[in-house]
C-alpha cells in the first residue's frame, strides 16, 4: 500500500512534469514496488507521471561521540553553589518596553507585516469584510491644482500628498473583555486553540507605523500612547459602533502617499490575502478613492472520498485525515486605473522567451484535438504593450475575475500527555483536537478562463493567488516556506516562528508536531491526485480511439530534457531553441533554427503552438551574461548596429539597451596589450568635430572606430553622451598620476608636441563653451607647465607672447600654430612685462636707473596691456616720493594712494604731496593714471575732521578755520555733503558762548531752546551748515528725557523752560516715553511756601501723575498744585497731570491718609465725600485695585454708642442712649444696620455704618461690610407647639386671614426685585400658617463676644420646612412685633417705614385704608386679572416674535436682491436712536405724539430755518423699504436725523432759567467760538460718566469715554483711529487708503463749516469708531466728529454732487460742541448759547450749503460706500449700545463745596 515519505526536517516538492489537470501534488513512494531512486532527489515514473522528491538538508543533524563536550573534572558544581552567599536584596527583572518591541518588529522581515496581523485578527473574528483606508494630508510645497478633473486630483494625491493615518475597519464580532485585556499585555497570546494567533506580539507590529493607535469596538475604546521608554492605555467609553476600527495616526507624517510599484505592492498583497483566509471582501481607499475591490465567492463542498486502499494515519499516530472536499473559488477584483499608471504595468511587455514553466502534455495535445469552434488559444492582443494611459482618466475601473479550487482535508489529532504539557507550555493554548489542511490550485480549465481576456494587471495580481511555479506554505498567511508544488498549502495548526515566515523546526516537541502535520499534508495530497486521476480518465473517455496509452506516446516527442531540435549549435532540447529573423553573430552562442529547417511542417506546428519562440532581448542577454567569452570587434561592431536598427524602429526600450550592454565585455586584439571593452562602463563617444579621433580618450569613452557608422541619434539611443573637451582635459591631467593610462609623449606638462596638440583642439572649442567652462579649463591650466617656450615648459603666467621683446632672455611661447590668441590670453599668456621684472631691472642701482617719473610715463603708455595682478601690485608698492617740507630731497617712498596731487590749498592744510618736477597737469595721461593707481585730490572727510580737531586743540585758529571753509567750499565737488557727518564721534565743531571747546556734530544743536537742558549749541555762523555737518535742530527725544529724568529742574523758572521746551517735542512723546516720565520725579515742588525768591526754599521732585494744574483753590493743602504758565502745562498734561483731581484721586486719597482727611474735613463734610464716592460708585466697578485698596484701608466713618456712665445714678433722657462717636475703620470691623431691634441691643459694641443714605450703605456693602443680623444669633424657646399643650387657635385663624388679604394690598407697589424669593400674596396663601402659643422667649447674642440678650416677644417665625414658614403668636400679640416678622420673610431688605406700613395696613380695615386713598376695589381687580393678563401677553409676545422674524427674513432677502443700495438711507428712529441722544431724552410713544400736536418747537423752528424741513413719507414706507426711484437726485424721502434731540433744545420752554440779555448771550457765543484750540497729543484718553443735571428734565447727563490714537492727516485736519479698531487688525496705512475718497469729502464738508463760524481750522479733529453713539465731542475746546456717521449718512449725497444736507448737518453738529465751550454740561446755560449760535450763523449756513451744492454733469449714482478695513459695514442701521467701561466722575467741583469750611 501506497504511503507518503516527507524527509525532515523540510520537504520542498516540485513538479517536473505529467499531466496538468488541476493539482500536480506530492510524489507517492511505494517501496514494495522498486521503483528506482537517485541519491539526492529520488526521481520516480508511475503511469508515464515523472515526479521528484527532493530533500532539504537538515541544518541540525546529531553530533558523533567524538565531537562530544566532556565535563571539567574536579569541580563539585552543586557545592560550590551551596557556597555562594547572597548581595543584597531581591530585585525583579525590568524590561524597556520601546526596546522589546522595535527588536520584535526588526523581525518582520516582509512587507505589510502590519496589515497581515490586522487581517488575521479580523478573520480570527470571523469578518466577512475588511477596509483599508489611508488618509493623506496635503502637499506644503505643491498646491492642490485648482482643475475640477478627478484624474489630476487623484494624481496630485498620489504623487504629492503624504499620510496621515491608517484605519482598518472589520465586521467581526466586538471586543471582549479578555480581548480588551489580552491586548494590553505583551506575549499573552490567544488561548484558543483554533485561532492562529499565538505569541501575542503579532498586534505590536502595528508600532512600525503608529506611534499612538487607537482601537475602538463595540462601546469602548482603547488608546496606547509612550511615556518615555514605557508604553501605556487608556480605555474610554464610546459610542456604541457596528464595526471595529484600529486607528493608526502615522509615525513619520513626511511619509508619501503609495504609489508606483510601492501601490501596486500593497494591491498585490491585498489579493494574496484572499487565499485561505475566511474573508469575502477587502477594499482599498485612498482619501475617499477606492483603489482595490476584491470579492471572493465560494460554492459548496464536494465530498472526493476518501481511497479504502490508503492509509489515513500519519507514522506517529498523531494525525488521521477523515474527510477531504473539493470547494470552487471566484476572485474577483476591480481595481482604479490610477493601478496601471502609477506601476507602469500598461506599457509592460511579454517576456517569456526563457520562461521556465513548463506546459502541460495535456494542454498541448488537447489543443491539436479541439474544433475550431473551441479554440482557447490567447487573444491577440495578450502580450501586445497596452496603449499609453498618460491622457486616460485613471479614475475608471476595471474588473476580472479568476477561478480556482480549494481542497481542504478535516484531520483529528491524537496528542499524548508528554506532548500535550509541553505544546501548552511554549505556546500557551493546548494542541487543537481538530484541524484542516488545504491545498489551493487551478485546474487547466479554471486556467483557460482565468486568463481569457486577462489584463496585464489582473495578472500580475493574480500571480499571488494562483501558483505559476512554486506555492508557498499558509499559516493564515504566507510564509517565505515553499512547497515546490504548483499550489499552496495551508495549514493553521502549523507553528511557525514569532515573525512567521518560516516553521519552527528548533523546539523537538513543535518539530515533531509540525512533521506530523506534514505528513497528514502528504496524505491529502495522495487522496487530491487519486481524485484528479479519475477525472482525468473521465475526460480521455470523450475522445474515440485515443487511450491514455497513445496520447502518453505522442507525448514522448516533446517530453522535458529530453526532445531536441537541431539548431545552429547542434540538437538542444525544445525549450532553449529560438528563432531568429536576423544576423545575431555576435551572439553565436545562442541555439537558433537555421533558415533551411524553417519551412518543415514540426516547426511551423511547434510555432504555432508556441512551443517555439523567437529570439528575445532576454535572451541574448543570458547568453552574453553566461558566456565566458569575449566579444570581437566586429561582433562588438555588429551588436551597436543591431541595437541602433531596433531602436530606430522603436522595438526595444532603453531599458533593454542598457542591460544588454551591461551583460557585453569585448577585447579589442589590435591593441597591443589586448585592451578588454566592458560596455557597462561606457558612458561617452568621440565627436571628431571636437576632439580628434587619434588622441586618447578616458576609458569610459567607446572608441571611435566602433562608432563612427553610427548617427547621433543612434549614440544617443544607446545611452552614450558626447564626451566635452572640458572632462577631456580633466582625464588627461589627472590620468598621469592615477593608473598611468597615458605614456610619457602623451603627457601635457612634458611633452611640447603633445601639448600643442591638445591646445589646438580645445583652442578650437574654446569659442563655443560656456563660461563655467572656460573659468574650469583656465583653473586646470593656469597652475601647469602646458605652454611650449624657448625657455621649455611653463605655466602661462610665466610666458609672453612674441611681440614682447624688450628683453631678449623672456620666455616667449613657440610651436603653437592656430592656437587663438584669445584663448592664450585667458589662461594668462602676457603682452607686457610683469611688473616685477620692471622693478627689479629698471628701478635697480644700475646705470640704466629710470626715476618713478619715468615709470609712470612707460605705465601710461602701456596701460591698456597690464593685467590686473600687476595693476594690483602697482597700487600696494611704494614707489613714489613726496614733496620735501624743509627743502631737502625725500628719501621716503610711498604708496600712490597715500599721495596727494600737487595744489596750494592741500599743502597748506599740511598733507603729503607727490613729488613731480615742473607743471603738473591733472588732464594729462599721467595724471589719469596716478589717479587710477589712487593719487588723491582732496582729503577724506575723517582726515579732515582730524586736521580740524588737532587744530583746535592745539590753537591752531587760522588752520582750523581754514579747514572748515575747505570743508564747506568743496563739500559739492569732494562728496563732503554726502558723507555720515552725524555718525563722527571726534569733536571738531565750535560752540556757541565758548572759544576752545569743540563738540562733536552729535551732541550739539541749533535750536536754543535745547540749553535749558544743558546741550550744547553750535556756533551761529554754522548754523546754516548745520545740516552739512550733521547737526540736528534738536536732540533726540530720548536724550532729552534722560537728562531731564537725571536732572529735573530745581526752580519755577527752569521748570518753565524745560517743561515749554519739552511742550514743543511733545509730537514725538511716545506712550512709552508718558509711562517713563510719568512716574519720574521730575516736577519741582517748593516746599516753603512762602519763599520771596523763586530760588528759595527747599526744593522736592514728584512725578507729573501726582500733581494737578492751577493754583488749587481749596484742595491745594490737600494735593501738590503746580502753575509753570500754559506753555508748559501741555507737555505736563501728555504725561499724566491733570488739571485736578477726580474722584478717584480723591477716594485713594482718603484710603492713603483718612486721618489727615478726617482732620481737614469736619465728619459731616467727610461724610459728604463719601456720599458723593458712593453716587458715583459705578464708575469704580473696573477699578478693581482701587476697590482693593478701600476695602483694606481703615477710611470708612462709623459710629459708635458709648456705654452710659452709670456713676452719677442719674442720667437725663438725652444720656440715656449713650453718646455716638465717629470712628474711621476698615470694611471687616464695620457693620450696617439692617434691623434696629438687634442695633438697639448691641449698640455699644459695634460700629455702625452712617443711615444717612441708601448709596452709602450700597457702597459699604460692596466693600465688604456685613450686615448686622448675620453677626447675631438667635435661639427660640416657645411654649405650646405641642398638640396637647396648644391653645385655642382661633385668634390664629383670624390673623392668617388677616394677612393673606392686606399683604395683597402691601405688596402691590413693591417691585418684584423687593421681594424675598418671589414670596408674594400667593406664595403666602400656600406657604404661610399662623399659630398661637402659650409664650415666647428669644435669645440673642453677638458673635464671637459674650453678650446675650433675652427677650420676651408676642410673634415670631419658624420654617417647618423647604417652603413652609410658621408665624407664631402669643394670644395678645403685638401687631408691630407681626408686621416686622412678615417684613423680615417678605422683603429683601425690610426698612423700619416698611414695618410700620405693613402694621397699619393689618391693624386698619378695608373702609379706612379706603379712606386713606388706597384704591382696594381696583387692586383686587388688578391681582385677578394678573393671570389671565400673563397668559395674553404670553401669547402675543410668541406672534411678535414670528412677525419679526418674518420682517427680517424678508427684508433681507430684499437687501439680497436691490444690492442694498436704498436701504442703506433709511433710518428707523424707533429702531436706531440717533447718536448723541442722553439718557433720559424721551422719544417716540406719547412724547413724540405730543410734540407733533403741539405748538411748533424750537428745534422744529431751527428744521425750517436750516432747510431740513423736507416732508418724509410715512413711517410705514420707511419701515418698508421703499425708496426714490431717482436714480440721479439725492432720495428725497430720507427722514433726517439731527445730532441730538429735539427734546434737548425744546428743555427751554420748560425749564425757567435765569434770565440772559442780548449783550451776554452775545459775549457768550464770541467767546466759544474764539476759545477753540487744537489737540495737540497724538492720543486721547477719557473716561465715560453719567451725572444728574438738576435743572433740567431729563434724569442725567451722559459722556462718553474714549480711546483714540492719531493716524494719519486727510487736507490738514487730523485723523484718528479708537483702540477697538486697532486691535481688530486695521492698520492706519490701510484705513487711510481705503478711506481716502471719503475723508477728502468730509474735510471739505468740515472745513467749510469752520468758514460759517470763522474758527480755525487746526481745531477739528476726525475720529473713528468701530461702534456706539458718539457722533461729535469736546475735549478740552478741541472739537472731534465722527466719520463713520458721515460715511453712513452723507458721503453717497457729497459723491452725487450733494452738499446742501451734509453742511446743514454738520454745521447744527459743530454749534452743539462749540456751546461746550462755555457750559460742559446740558443746561440753560447751554441751551441759550447753542440757540444763540445758530439763529447768528443761519443765513451763512444757508449759503455755504447752496454755493457748495454743485451736482456733477451726467453724474451717476455710486454704490454705498465700503466700510473701512477692519470695521463693521455702515449698512448697519442700529447703532450698537455705547462700549461698556469705566465711568470718567464728574470734576470735583461738583465737590468743592464739600470742603468749605
Amino acid at each position: 500500500m501506497p504511503c507518503y515519505q516527507i524527509p525532515s526536517p523540510g520537504p520542498t516538492f516540485r513538479h517536473l512534469g505529467g499531466l496538468s489537470f488541476a493539482l500536480p501534488y506530492a510524489t507517492p513512494i511505494h517501496k514494495a514496488h522498486g521503483l528506482h531512486r537517485r541519491k539526492e532527489h529520488g526521481i520516480h515514473m508511475k503511469n508515464g507521471v515523472l515526479l521528484e522528491v527532493r530533500s532539504l538538508a537538515s541544518s541540525s543533524q546529531a553530533p558523533s561521540k567524538s565531537r562530544a563536550v566532556k565535563m571539567v573534572a574536579g569541580v563539585d558544581h552543586k557545592a560550590l553553589r551551596a557556597q555562594a552567599v547572597p548581595i543584597g536584596d531581591d530585585r525583579a527583572v525590568t524590561v524597556n518596553k520601546r526596546s522589546l518591541i522595535d527588536k520584535q518588529l526588526s523581525r518582520y522581515s516582509r512587507p505589510w507585516s502590519t496589515l497581515r496581523e490586522l487581517i488575521q485578527n479580523a478573520a480570527d473574528a470571523s469578518a466577512s469584510r475588511v477596509v483599508v483606508k489611508i488618509d493623506t494630508t496635503p502637499s506644503l510645497r505643491v498646491p492642490t491644482p485648482q482643475s475640477d478633473d478627478p484624474s489630476a486630483l487623484l494624481k496630485h494625491v498620489l504623487h504629492n500628498h503624504t499620510i496621515s493615518q491608517w484605519v482598518i475597519e472589520n465586521d467581526g464580532y466586538a471586543f471582549r473583555p479578555e480581548d480588551w485585556a489580552r491586548l494590553q499585555e505583551i506575549a499573552s497570546g490567544n488561548p484558543d486553540e483554533d485561532k492562529i494567533g499565538a505569541f501575542g506580539v503579532g498586534f505590536y507590529s502595528v508600532f512600525s507605523i503608529s506611534e499612538k493607535p487607537y482601537i475602538s469596538s463595540g462601546s469602548e475604546a482603547l488608546e496606547f500612547y509612550w511615556k518615555d521608554n514605557d508604553l501605556r492605555t487608556t480605555r474610554f467609553k464610546s459610542p456604541e459602533i457596528r464595526d471595529t476600527v484600529f486607528q493608526l495616526p502615522a509615525r513619520d507624517t513626511g511619509s508619501s502617499v503609495p504609489h508606483g510599484q510601492e501601490l501596486f505592492s500593497l494591491c498585490e498583497f491585498l489579493t494574496g490575502s484572499m487565499t485561505f483566509v475566511g474573508l469575502q471582501s477587502i477594499e482599498l481607499f485612498i482619501d475617499g478613492w477606492r483603489i482595490l475591490h476584491l470579492q471572493k465567492s465560494i460554492a459548496d463542498a464536494a465530498n472526493l472520498g476518501l481511497p479504502t486502499s490508503l492509509n489515513k494515519t500519519t507514522s506517529e499516530k498523531l494525525m488521521r485525515v477523515n474527510q477531504v472536499t473539493q470547494q470552487a473559488v471566484q476572485l474577483e477584483v476591480e481595481w482604479m486605473k490610477a493601478l496601471e499608471s502609477t506601476s507602469g504595468l500598461h506599457n509592460r511587455e511579454s517576456n517569456a522567451a526563457l520562461e521556465t514553466t513548463t506546459k502541460s502534455v495535456f494542454s498541448f495535445f488537447k489543443r491539436k484535438l479541439e474544433t475550431p469552434g473551441q479554440s482557447t488559444s490567447k487573444p491577440e492582443q495578450e502580450g501586445k504593450p497596452v496603449a499609453n494611459t498618460t491622457m486616460q482618466n485613471i479614475t475608471t475601473t476595471s474588473k476580472h475575475k479568476a477561478f480556482f479550487h480549494i481542497n481542504r482535508a478535516s484531520l483529528s489529532t491524537n496528542v499524548n500527555r508528554e506532548l500535550g504539557t509541553e505544546f501548552l507550555r511554549l505556546r500557551k493554548k493546548p494542541p487543537p483536537k481538530v484541524t484542516t489542511v488545504s491545498f489551493l490550485a487551478q485546474s487547466y480549465d479554471e486556467r483557460a478562463a482565468s486568463k481569457l481576456n486577462e489584463p496585464v494587471v489582473a495578472s500580475k495580481l493574480f500571480m499571488s493567488v494562483v501558483p505559476e511555479n512554486k506555492g508557498h506554505v499558509y499559516i493564515g498567511f504566507v510564509t517565505s516556506q515553499t512547497t515546490g508544488l504548483a499550489a499552496h498549502l495551508e495549514i493553521p495548526a502549523l507553528v511557525p516562528t514569532v515573525e512567521r515566515e518560516q516553521l519552527d523546526l528548533n523546539s523537538k516537541h513543535i518539530k515533531e508536531w509540525n512533521a506530523e502535520l506534514l505528513r497528514a499534508a502528504g496524505i491529502v495530497a495522495r487522496i487530491s491526485w487519486s481524485s484528479a486521476t479519475m477525472d482525468l480518465q473521465q475526460q480521455f473517455s470523450k475522445y474515440p480511439g485515443m487511450t491514455e496509452r497513445k496520447v502518453l506516446a505522442s507525448h514522448e516527442l516533446r517530453e522535458v530534457n529530453d526532445f531536441s531540435l537541431f539548431s545552429s549549435r547542434g540538437f538542444v532540447p525544445l525549450d532553449n531553441v529560438r528563432v531568429a529573423s536576423v544576423d545575431l553573430s555576435f551572439v553565436e552562442e545562442l541555439p537558433t533554427i537555421p533558415e533551411p529547417l524553417m519551412q518543415l511542417g514540426l516547426i511551423k506546428m511547434l510555432r504555432e503552438g508556441g512551443d517555439l519562440k523567437d529570439v528575445q532581448i532576454q535572451d541574448i542577454v543570458t547568453i552574453l551574461e553566461k558566456s565566458k567569452k569575449t566579444r570581437t570587434p566586429h561582433q562588438l561592431q555588429h551588436l551597436l548596429t543591431y541595437l541602433a536598427t531596433r531602436a530606430r524602429a522603436n522595438t526595444i526600450s532603453q531599458q533593454e539597451i542598457r542591460t544588454v550592454l551591461n551583460a557585453t565585455v569585448a577585447s579589442d586584439e589590435e591593441v597591443a596589450p589586448t585592451q578588454i571593452i566592458a560596455l557597462n562602463e561606457i558612458k561617452e563617444y568621440i565627436n571628431p568635430d571636437k576632439i580628434p579621433p587619434d588622441m586618447p580618450a578616458p576609458p569610459s569613452t567607446i572608441s571611435f572606430k566602433y562608432t563612427k557608422k553610427l548617427s547621433k541619434f543612434d549614440t544617443d539611443a544607446l545611452g552614450f553622451r558626447e564626451l566635452e573637451p572640458l572632462k577631456w582635459l580633466q582625464w588627461l591631467v589627472e590620468s598621469p598620476r592615477n593608473n598611468g593610462h597615458l605614456t610619457s609623449e602623451q603627457n601635457l606638462e612634458t611633452s611640447p608636441a603633445f601639448a600643442s596638440n591638445v591646445l589646438k583642439a580645445l583652442s578650437k572649442n574654446w569659442t563655443g563653451m560656456s563660461q563655467e567652462s572656460k573659468t574650469r579649463m583656465v583653473e586646470i591650466l593656469g597652475n601647469r607647465t602646458v605652454i611650449p617656450t624657448k625657455q621649455g615648459m611653463k605655466k602661462p603666467s610665466e610666458t609672453y607672447f612674441s611681440s614682447v621683446k624688450l628683453f631678449a632672455d623672456l620666455p616667449v611661447i613657440v610651436s603653437l600654430p592656430n592656437v587663438k590668441e584669445g584663448f592664450l590670453s585667458a589662461l594668462g599668456v602676457r603682452k607686457t612685462l610683469e611688473i616685477g621684472v620692471v622693478f627689479d631691472r629698471l628701478m635697480s642701482g644700475s646705470s640704466q636707473q629710470w626715476s618713478h617719473v619715468d615709470l609712470i610715463k612707460y605705465l601710461a603708455s602701456v596701460w591698456d596691456d597690464v593685467p590686473n595682478r600687476d595693476r594690483e601690485r602697482l597700487k600696494s608698492t611704494p614707489i613714489c616720493p613726496a614733496e620735501a617740507l624743509d627743502g631737502k630731497p625725500a628719501q621716503q617712498r610711498y604708496r600712490i594712494s597715500e599721495l596727494y596731487e600737487p595744489s596750494d590749498a592741500l599743502r597748506r592744510l599740511g598733507l603729503p604731496i607727490l613729488q613731480w618736477p615742473g607743471e603738473y597737469s591733472p588732464r594729462s595721461k599721467e595724471a589719469r593714471l596716478l589717479a587710477t593707481l589712487g593719487l588723491r585730490d582732496a582729503p577724506p572727510y575723517t582726515d579732515l575732521v582730524n586736521i580740524i580737531a588737532t587744530a583746535g586743540q592745539s590753537a591752531n585758529s587760522s588752520l582750523r578755520e581754514f579747514a572748515l571753509k575747505y570743508f564747506i567750499e568743496n563739500s559739492q565737488s569732494k562728496g563732503y555733503n554726502t558723507a555720515p557727518m552725524a555718525s563722527v564721534k571726534i569733536p571738531f565743531l565750535p560752540i556757541q558762548g565758548s572759544g576752545d571747546k569743540l563738540s562733536a556734530p552729535a551732541d550739539c544743536f541749533i535750536n536754543e531752546r535745547v540749553a535749558a537742558l544743558g546741550f550744547d549749541l553750535l556756533r551761529s555762523d554754522l548754523h546754516k551748515y548745520a545740516v552739512l555737518f550733521g547737526v540736528q535742530t534738536d536732540p533726540l527725544i530720548d536724550r532729552c528725557i534722560q537728562r531731564l529724568t537725571k536732572k529735573p529742574p530745581r526752580s519755577k523758572r527752569q521748570a518753565r523752560e524745560v517743561f515749554g521746551y519739552m511742550t514743543s517735542r511733545i509730537g514725538v512723546i511716545t506712550n512709552q516715553h508718558v509711562e517713563l516720565l510719568g512716574s519720574a520725579n521730575i516736577v519741582p515742588i517748593t516746599t516753603l511756601k512762602n519763599a520771596a525768591d523763586d530760588e528759595g526754599g527747599r526744593v522736592r521732585h514728584l512725578p507729573p501723575r501726582m500733581c494737578f494744574l492751577g493754583d488749587g483753590s481749596e484742595l491745594a493743602s490737600m494735593f501738590d498744585f503746580v502753575d509753570f504758565g500754559k506753555e508748559a502745562e501741555l507737555f505736563l498734561l501728555r504725561c499724566g497731570s491733570k488739571q485736578e483731581p477726580t474722584i478717584f484721586d480723591i477716594a485713594l486719597l482718603l484710603t492713603q491718609q483718612p486721618a489727615k482727611m478726617l482732620d481737614e474735613l469736619d465728619p459731616d463734610r467727610y461724610l459728604e465725600v463719601l456720599i458723593k464716592i458712593a453716587n458715583q460708585w459705578a464708575s469704580f466697578q473696573k477699578n478693581k485695585s482701587l476697590v482693593e485698596r478701600m476695602r483694606q484701608a481703615p477710611f470708612l466713618l462709623a459710629t459708635k454708642v458709648e456705654a452710659p456712665d452709670e456713676s452719677n445714678g442719674r442720667q437725663d433722657d438725652d444720656e440715656k442712649g449713650g453718646s455716638k462717636r465717629w470712628h474711621l475703620a476698615k470694611a471687616s470691623d464695620v457693620v450696617i444696620v439692617d434691623e434696629i431691634g438687634n442695633y438697639n441691643l448691641f449698640k455699644y459694641h459695634v460700629l455702625a455704618a452712617p443711615q444717612q443714605d441708601e448709596s452709602l450703605e450700597a457702597m459699604y456693602e460692596q466693600l465688604g461690610v456685613p450686615g448686622l443680623s448675620s453677626l447675631v444669633e438667635e435661639r427660640q424657646k416657645i411654649i405650646g407647639l405641642e398638640p396637647n399643650n396648644r391653645p385655642d387657635q382661633r385668634t390664629a385663624l383670624k390673623l392668617q386671614s388677616i394677612i393673606r388679604e392686606r399683604t395683597r394690598l402691601f405688596l402691590y407697589d413693591y417691585a418684584k426685585e423687593s421681594l424675598n424669593s418671589n414670596r408674594d400674596s400667593k406664595w403666602l396663601e400656600s406657604n404661610l400658617i399662623v399659630q398661637t402659643v402659650r409664650s415666647i422667649v428669644i435669645k440673642k447674642s453677638l458673635k464671637g463676644t459674650n453678650i446675650k440678650h433675652v427677650q420676651e416677644k408676642t410673634a415670631t417665625m419658624r420654617q417647618e420646612s423647604n417652603r413652609t414658614w410658621t408665624i407664631c403668636i402669643t394670644e395678645k400679640y403685638n401687631m408691630a412685633q407681626v408686621a416686622r416678622v412678615l417684613a423680615r420673610l417678605l422683603l429683601v431688605r425690610p426698612k423700619p417705614r416698611d414695618s410700620m406700613v405693613l402694621t397699619e395696613f393689618l391693624r386698619s380695615e378695608i373702609s379706612g385704608l379706603q379712606e386713606q386713598g388706597i384704591n382696594v376695589d381696583r387692586i383686587l381687580r388688578q391681582k385677578e386679572k394678573e393671570a389671565r393678563v400673563a397668559q395674553e401677553m404670553h401669547q402675543r409676545q410668541l406672534e411678535q416674535e414670528q412677525r419679526a422674524r418674518d420682517e427680517r427674513e424678508a427684508l433681507q432677502q430684499e437687501r439680497n436682491t436691490q444690492g442694498g443700495r436704498d436701504a442703506n438711507v433709511h433710518i428707523d428712529k424707533a429702531q436706531d436712536p440717533m447718536p448723541g441722544n442722553f439718557p433720559g431724552s424721551h422719544e417716540g410713544g406719547d412724547h413724540e405724539a405730543e410734540d407733533t400736536q403741539g405748538p411748533a418747537t424750537l428745534f422744529g423752528g431751527f428744521k425750517k430755518m436750516l432747510g431740513l424741513d423736507s416732508a418724509p413719507k410715512p413711517r410705514s414706507a420707511l419701515h418698508n423699504g421703499e425708496s426714490s426711484t431717482h436714480d440721479d437726485d439725492v432720495p428725497n424721502n430720507i427722514e433726517l436725523e439731527l445730532p441730538y434731540p429735539e427734546s434737548e433744545l425744546n428743555q427751554q420752554r420748560k425749564v425757567q432759567g435765569p434770565p440772559t440779555t442780548p449783550q451776554q448771550l452775545h459775549d457768550l457765543t464770541q467767546k466759544a467760538l474764539q476759545t477753540t484750540r487744537p489737540h495737540t497729543s497724538s492720543t486721547l484718553r477719557s473716561e465715560p460718566s453719567v451725572h444728574k443735571v438738576e435743572e433740567m428734565h431729563t434724569t442725567c447727563d451722559a459722556k462718553p469715554g474714549m480711546n483714540v490714537v492719531y493716524t494719519g492727516q486727510a487736507s490738514n485736519l487730523r485723523v484718528f483711529l479708537d483702540d477697538e479698531v486697532l486691535e481688530a487688525g486695521t492698520t492706519p496705512q490701510n484705513f487711510m487708503k481705503a478711506n481716502h475718497r471719503g475723508l477728502e469729502h468730509f474735510t471739505s464738508v468740515l472745513q467749510d463749516c469752520a468758514s460759517v463760524y470763522k474758527i480755525p481750522q487746526d481745531s477739528l479733529q476726525i475720529f473713528y469708531d468701530a461702534e456706539g453713539t458718539t457722533m461729535a465731542f469736546n475735549q478740552n475746546k478741541s472739537l472731534f466728529f465722527n466719520y463713520r456717521y458721515f460715511q453712513r449718512d452723507h458721503l453717497r449725497m457729497l459723491e452725487q454732487g450733494n452738499k446742501d444736507l451734509p453742511v446743514r448737518h454738520w454745521a447744527t453738529t459743530m454749534a452743539h460742541e462749540l456751546s461746550h465751550n462755555i457750559e460742559v454740561d446740558h443746561n440753560v446755560r447751554f441751551q441759550n448759547v447753542f440757540q444763540a449760535l445758530i439763529e447768528t450763523h443761519i443765513p451763512s449756513i444757508a449759503d455755504v450749503a447752496r454755493t457748495r451744492s454743485a451736482p456733477p454733469v451726467n453724474a451717476r449714482p455710486l454704490p454705498p460706500p465700503p466700510p473701512p478695513t477692519g470695521t463693521a459695514p455702515p449698512s448697519r442701521q442700529t447703532p450698537p449700545p455705547p462700549r461698556q467701561g469705566p465711568l470718567k466722575p464728574p470734576s470735583t467741583s461738583a465737590f468743592k463745596g464739600a470742603f468749605k469750611r
